[in-house]
């Protein structure tokens, strides 16, 4: 059992249990002897629900990653393909099932679509010759997956640049469908709202699959009260500016996979007496992180600048606890301490994983080039000298700095001051082009399309007015015991999660002018519940409300709803979804052309 998936309001195990179930049933199917094919993109996501042991127990001997050419040999009767929905996948496919040994035993094969079938790629199975080879090819609707106690994502890498740059609104169904996977599971949802285009796409396709399958009336009670679908277009800017949370410094720097880590390993190495350090570890150290683990559920979502003290308490706390084994002198006090000793182990392994970490990140946030670079992001978000060439960006292109680090800068500039003026632009297009070359014109191409960067259209800046509105910006944050969401940027308070506590208290009519600016529509529909479903709070419980980031979300942003969910008189504890967790640097990745 993921025992930490259950510490919220809402159970995730559920949802986790819903989605082990329906891959065991399909497994059973195929009898006998297995071996799983995968692509390597579901390596990741199906490790959050379902470990080796697992597929161990339903016959499966062998595991390989999908690649061209020839299968390894494996003595087994099935050969099960789980792949995405992708043609190019389908080509080596065809060419493993098409080189399989005649001589040899006959095996059979199965292909697993996740989440969707796809008519397209069952033709080019059917072009290639191979489609009557397989047995059984079904789907398996993975569509969100629990990450945590209060989060779920869908992993859909390519959902922004779908939905917003090539007009594909496939994770939009996906995400529709995983929230009436919800719904069945967790009950109806009274009310939705949304803020965005993509938003409102969403709640129509819910809305009509409802329709769809109005015999099934779902007689569970509703554990979410309200629903909040939030565009990632609605809010360009937080995304763009460095996270200072631990964990959003830890994405930042090293990049978080399916709640994996993978450090540099010479840190995590022991020390030894007299040791010249000949024998280093070489290869990575790879941690998993989430609230299972008692200390990184504590500092994971602090300011990176409180962390030392807590590290530094917990440390003469364990200490302290290690000391006590020269104080039990009777056999009932030995027993005691011996039973609390692996406990206290852990705990010490913990501390020492997370000194470490800290330590790495530090060198990082220490240096003149960090300290640079956020000051001049801190200036464009507190609207300093946003509609001229800056001179920090200049010297970064002409020191020729990784090129995500200048698009991400120049884009946060663009974004703060609702586009760049024509020659500004031009000037920064000109110079990134002669520096890094001409091939990415098409980055630069698809950034304008997705609003990222663009040209100011009218003059007018309505950024100032949004940021005042909406307090988006704070100039004296406690850092230590925060008092605001802005603490996780150090000034910046995240705009989509503003938005989300201004719904919670006083509600969006307080906002009406700024909801007109920002982009795309904001609506409210409500589900009709049976009789005897209404929910009657009690005093002083809180609503549960799902925010739904279709496009992405950061560990900063999930940071300052937990924070908002905590708040002693909020009255609103928050679970998060989303099409994908990212951090700047894979966004902007994310959407630049590979050069040919």
């Amino acid at each position: 059992m993921a025992a930490h998936l259950s510490y919220g309001r809402v159970n995730l195990n559920v949802l986790r249990e819903a989605v082990r179930r329906e891959l065991r049933e399909f497994l059973d199917k195929c009898a006998g002897s297995k071996a799983i094919v995968w692509d390597e993109y579901l390596t990741g996501p199906f490790g959050l629900i379902a470990q080796y042991s697992l597929l161990k127990e339903h016959e499966v001997e062998k595991m390989f990653t999908l690649k061209g050419s020839r299968l390894p040999a494996a003595d087994v009767k099935n050969i099960i393909f789980f792949v995405r929905p992708r043609l190019e996948l389908m080509d080596i496919i065809a060419e493993n099932v098409l080189s399989e040994d005649r001589r040899g035993p006959a095996r059979d094969f199965h292909i697993l679509f996740v989440p969707r079938r796809s008519l397209l790629c069952e033709q080019r199975l059917k072009d290639l010759g191979v489609l009557g080879s397989f047995i059984h090819r079904e789907e398996y609707s993975l569509d969100l997956i629990p990450f945590d106690g209060d989060l779920l994502s869908m992993e859909s890498e390519g959902a922004f640049k779908e939905c917003y740059l090539e007009g594909d609104q496939t994770s939009l169904y996906h995400a529709a469908k995983g929230l009436m996977t919800l719904q069945a599971l967790y009950g109806t949802i009274p009310q939705i709202f949304g803020k965005g285009e993509c938003a409102r796409q969403v709640a129509n396709m819910m809305i009509r699959m409802k329709r769809e399958f109005t015999g099934s009336q779902n007689s569970i009670f509703p554990v979410f009260d309200n629903l909040l679908l939030l565009d990632r277009n609605v809010d360009l800017l937080t995304p763009l500016a460095t996270q200072l949370t631990y964990e959003g410094l830890i994405d930042e720097i090293y990049g978080i996979q399916n709640t994996y880590v993978k450090l540099p390993p010479e840190k995590f190495a022991p020390k030894k007496q007299g040791d010249s350090g000949k024998d280093l570890p070489t290869e990575a150290k790879k941690l998993q992180l989430n609230s299972a683990e008692e200390l990184y559920a504590e500092i994971r979502d602090k300011n990176f600048n409180a962390v030392g003290s807590v590290l530094s308490k917990k440390a003469k706390i364990i200490s302290a606890a290690f000391e006590e084994r020269h104080n039990a002198k009777t056999v009932g006090e030995i027993k005691q301490f011996v039973s609390q000793l692996p406990h206290m182990q852990a705990a010490r392994g913990s501390l020492a994983n997370h000194t470490s970490i800290a330590e790495l990140i530090k060198d990082v946030t220490t240096s003149e080039d960090f300290f640079d670079k956020l000051t001049v992001e801190q200036e464009f978000m507190s609207g300093i000298d946003t509609d001229k060439v800056n001179n920090y960006i200049e010297d970064c292109i002409a020191q020729k700095h990784p090129l995500i680090k200048v698009l991400r800068l120049v884009c946060l500039q663009s974004v703060c001051n609702s586009g760049l003026k024509q020659k500004v632009l031009d000037y920064y297009k000109r110079e990134i082009l002669q520096t890094y070359g001409y091939e990415y014109i098409l980055t630069l191409n698809n950034l304008e399309k997705a609003g990222l960067l663009k040209s100011q259209t009218g003059g007018r800046n309505n950024y100032p007015t949004i940021r005042k509105t909406l307090r988006l910006w704070m100039d004296d944050v406690n850092e230590q015991n925060p008092t605001d969401i802005s603490y996780v940027y150090s000034g910046y308070a995240p705009l989509s999660v503003r938005l989300a506590q201004l719904l919670s208290r006083p509600g969006w009519r307080s906002i009406e002018e700024v909801l007109r600016i920002l982009p795309g529509p904001h609506f409210e529909e409500r589900q009709p519940l049976p009789t005897g479903l209404q929910k009657k709070r009690q005093p002083g419980e809180n609503r549960v409300t799902l925010v739904f980031f279709l496009g992405g979300v950061t560990f900063a942003e999930i940071a300052a709803l937990r924070f908002l969910s905590q708040l002693e008189d909020g009255g609103t504890e928050y679970v998060i979804a989303t099409t994908k967790l990212m951090n700047g640097a894979s966004w902007i990745e994310a959407l630049m052309e590979k050069p040919f």
